[in-house]
């Protein structure tokens, strides 16, 4: 199932966090919290599906910062056409590599540079 990232948020708002809310500025470090379940939440929706899902350094570290902040747990979820795939930040551990990928996907997607990241492979999440 293809899903946008607002189509994402409305299926875990509707199916597990009926108080879900998202993040009022578009430059934060997160997309959207739970205040009942204490949860900071990034989202990111992917049209393949991977086996080890990609998350960059710095999206990481502001959600481990911002979460601690405010005493909640810190989560990376991501939808692939194969299912719903939703990390605890807390409870893995990761191993940092650089790699040259595109500084953005707009407006031009072949300009790379390098970027530190971590791969969650997906059996490390709990499957939504």
């Amino acid at each position: 199932m293809l899903l946008t990232e607002d189509g994402l948020f409305s299926y875990l708002k509707m199916r597990y966090l009926q108080d879900l809310k998202m993040s009022s500025d578009t430059y934060e470090q997160h997309d959207c919290t739970s205040d009942y379940g204490k949860l900071l939440i990034e989202l990111k929706c992917r049209t393949t599906h991977y086996e080890e899902l990609l998350l960059e350094a710095d999206k990481y570290e502001a959600l481990i910062s911002q979460a601690k902040a405010l005493g909640y747990a810190p989560w990376y979820v991501n939808s692939t056409p194969e299912g719903i795939f939703a990390f605890n930040l807390t409870k893995i551990t990761v191993t940092w590599t650089t790699r040259q990928l595109p500084a953005a996907t707009q407006p031009n997607p072949l300009q790379l540079i390098s970027k530190k990241v971590t791969y969650l492979h997906v059996t490390q999440a709990l499957a939504l």
